[in-house]
């Protein structure tokens, strides 16, 4: 086990990123094809192709999911996606071509590097080329190379984050896994004692967003803060259909809302994804309820494993 989404079998990842923009995408393919569900809770989302996973659609197969910054722009990079799995003969058979289905989901990180450089088809692209099933980058990369949280008071307070991933065994041969770029309004919360980890600044102290947002009353946050949201992806190797899919991400916010404090707000576009590639037979609410704690456990590392930049500290330097 590498503690990682692709310790999951039929599951790959592959960053790719803008280091001087502070930009980047991460792509986790399943060439195979997976099974595919959705919840999405926050108020502020930028995604592609999520109608396809309605258990009411006729597609019923994903071959990759791309977590991407950039905001609505870098759902561009999906065009690079698709491109690579069309080369490698991969997508749902129309008949005349193989069309690959690719969710997107994308995260605000305009505010931090340069904001008119975003991941576009080539950045999709070599994220695909750099895929692996081994140990996964954590950190300043991918989705995760921009992700910021604790911005209630502006970026100068804020922190700085990254992308995180973690994988559990759950008995009789099933895995989960999850990934997660970390990109809050709020701030991120250690639930094994409820210590504030990342979040908003006051000199060498947290401040704690719930306190200040007291103050905010008579007054709109949006002036304040805005350009967040965590997005992520679940997987297993749990047979679920697409219905079962879906509940599997929505219990997977659950270690969101245990990680971020607040969560889901009308700022952030928290999107979760659900795949399944397998046929291990498992109760459907056995596999959600640890999706939850991987997908909490996937925030809290990349969070720590974040490197401070431009002036946001990170948690290995604020813990010090």
């Amino acid at each position: 086990m590498k503690s990682s989404i692709t310790d999951v079998p039929g599951f790959r990842v592959g960053h790719a990123e803008d280091k001087e923009a502070l930009t980047g995408c991460t792509v986790i393919l399943c060439e195979a094809g997976a099974v595919g569900g959705v919840d999405q809770r926050g108020g502020a989302p930028g995604t592609r192709e999520t109608d396809a996973l309605a258990v009411t659609h006729l597609v019923d197969q994903v071959h990759a999911v791309l977590l991407t910054g950039g905001s609505a722009f870098g759902l561009d990079a999906a065009a690079g996606v698709v491109r690579y799995l069309e080369e490698q003969g991969v997508g749902v058979d129309v008949g005349v071509a193989r069309v690959p289905i690719v969710p997107v989901a994308v995260l605000f990180d305009l505010a931090i590097g340069s904001a008119d450089a975003r991941p576009g088809p080539e950045m999709g692209y070599r994220a695909c080329t750099e895929a692996g099933a081994g140990v996964v980058a954590e950190g300043n990369v991918g989705a995760g190379t921009g992700a910021t949280v604790g911005k209630i008071l502006g970026m100068k307070l804020a922190m700085k984050s990254g992308i995180g991933t973690a994988s559990l065994k759950i008995g009789k041969g099933v895995v989960v896994g999850a990934i997660v770029a970390v990109n809050a309004f709020g701030d991120v919360i250690d639930p094994h004692n409820g210590e504030i980890i990342a979040g908003v600044r006051k000199l060498k102290k947290f401040a704690d967003t719930r306190k200040i947002m007291r103050s905010f009353v008579g007054r709109k946050i949006m002036n304040f803060a805005s350009g967040n949201t965590v997005i992520g992806v679940v997987a297993t190797n749990a047979k679920l259909n697409k219905a079962q899919a879906t509940k599997v991400a929505q219990m997977a916010h659950n270690g969101l809302a245990r990680t971020i404090r607040p969560a889901t707000t009308m700022l952030d576009g928290d999107t979760v994804f659900a795949l399944s590639h397998g046929e291990k037979e498992i109760d459907v609410n056995i596999v959600g309820t640890f999706a939850a704690q991987v997908y909490a456990e996937a925030i809290l590392r990349g969070v720590r494993a974040a490197e401070s930049i431009k002036g946001l500290p990170a948690w290995s330097d604020w813990s010090k």
